[in-house]
């Protein structure tokens, strides 16, 4: 069984280039002569822990070049300070903060402390993925301390060691584990989702070659369903023709029908989604699999109901006569968007058909003559799920209001 603690003295390691860390981002975010007590402070951090970690650093061959950046910034601290005499911090920091040097050697210190860092947390996370039963608790805090590093944003160094270390396919396998808890399953989808939105040109392809939509489906809980539904807004079109090719769309359809209203509400917002992004044979899918009926059974619910019901104070009244006056019609405006917040707070599902048709309307995936043609399609499935003139003609004239001719 490998070893899951941290190697010998990485604690300590780590410490001290977080401290490293610190004192080297304050040299490049506060440069200006203006800010010199503060890269006194800055300067001098760096220079005790160059001393303290001499022996530290030393005993790990990645940080090699971190120990020469050190070594050369005390030696440029010492070649300045005996050319021109016994001047004060204050007064090299203002010499070096004009011809940046001192900017540039302490972002170079930096990186090289996050190089580190990221290699040291890849290893950590990758170890613990391989035996995700050791220690659940340990391996949910990896998690997530990856994906808030990754969705940092972009960076070279930090792809490469993704790439080398595998680890989008230890994530997928565990995603995949029935094994493992849905807690250690959802935190790894979510670390997918995160690589998608670091670089999609390099992950995307895994998503869709790979098992975790699938997965994602079968473990069928709203965090699952929630990332799904980052995927589609991130890989869109593609990832919704894969769903529909896997014949995956009667399963989303039928979370529709869960006692649960966080995968009821869930179930509706991925459906939403694959209304912006899906192409024909999607939205065929889901017509087919009655999906219009069913949103109207949500829409007549105690959570549903339609906007017209949000209803309006006098104030409001009032209001909107005024044709003037910006400062009123903005503290109109505020007060309609919290209403409409709290409504949809408590009706998760009101106007939920209309909702859909809009996606299809304004969405990517559709061309003109298939939108118009959709469009008539609604129009004819609400009227035959209707249970009265009264409720289809009122949510037909929702879907006509709300989507453009």
């Amino acid at each position: 069984m490998e070893d899951h603690q941290p190697k010998q003295g990485s604690p300590r390691v780590l410490q001290v280039l977080e401290a490293l860390k610190q004192a080297s981002h304050e040299l490049q975010t506060h440069p200006s002569p203006d800010s010199a007590d503060s890269n006194s402070s800055a300067i001098n951090a760096l220079l005790e822990l160059e001393t303290e970690s001499d022996n530290i650093l030393s005993k790990d061959p990645h940080l090699s070049t971190l120990s020469q950046h050190l070594a050369t910034l005390k030696n440029l601290v010492e070649t300045l300070k005996t050319s021109k005499g016994h001047h004060s911090i204050r007064s090299f920091l203002t010499r070096c903060c004009s011809t940046h040097c001192l900017s540039r050697l302490a972002g170079s210190i930096e990186s090289e402390i996050q190089a580190w860092i990221d290699r040291e947390s890849l290893e950590s996370l990758t170890r613990a993925l391989k035996e995700p039963l050791h220690n659940e608790d340990e391996l949910v805090k990896l998690l997530n301390q990856f994906e808030d590093r990754v969705l940092q944003g972009f960076n070279r160094e930090l792809q490469d060691l993704i790439l080398k270390s595998k680890v989008f396919t230890l994530l997928e396998s565990v995603l995949c584990d029935s094994h493992c808890s849905k807690r250690v399953r959802e935190r790894s989808a979510f670390a997918i989702a995160a690589l998608i939105n670091f670089n999609k040109d390099v992950f995307v392809g895994q998503v869709l070659m790979g098992r975790t939509i699938k997965a994602l489906l079968t473990m069928a809980s709203p965090n699952a369903i929630r990332v799904l539904c980052t995927l589609i807004r991130l890989i869109k079109s593609p990832l919704v023709d894969e769903i529909e090719f896997n014949g995956e769309i009667p399963k989303i359809i039928s979370f529709l029908n869960r006692e649960d209203l966080e995968m009821r509400v869930m179930a509706m917002v991925c459906i939403l989604e694959i209304g912006y992004f899906g192409r024909k044979e999607a939205i065929d899918a889901m017509l087919e699999e009655g999906v219009i009926k069913k949103l109207v059974e949500l829409q007549r619910s105690e959570l549903g109901g339609d906007l017209t019901e949000m209803g309006l104070d006098e104030d409001d009244k009032e209001n909107r006569e005024v044709a003037g006056g910006g400062g009123g019609i903005k503290e109109k405006n505020t007060r309609s968007e919290n209403r409409e917040n709290r409504f949809f707070e408590n009706h998760p599902f009101s106007s939920c058909v209309a909702r859909f048709a809009v996606q299809l309307e304004v969405g990517e995936g559709l061309r003109q003559r298939e939108r118009r043609a959709f469009k008539q399609q609604i129009l004819t499935r609400v009227r035959e799920a209707s249970i009265s003139d009264a409720e289809a003609a009122t949510i037909i004239a929702e879907v006509l209001w709300g989507s453009s001719p």
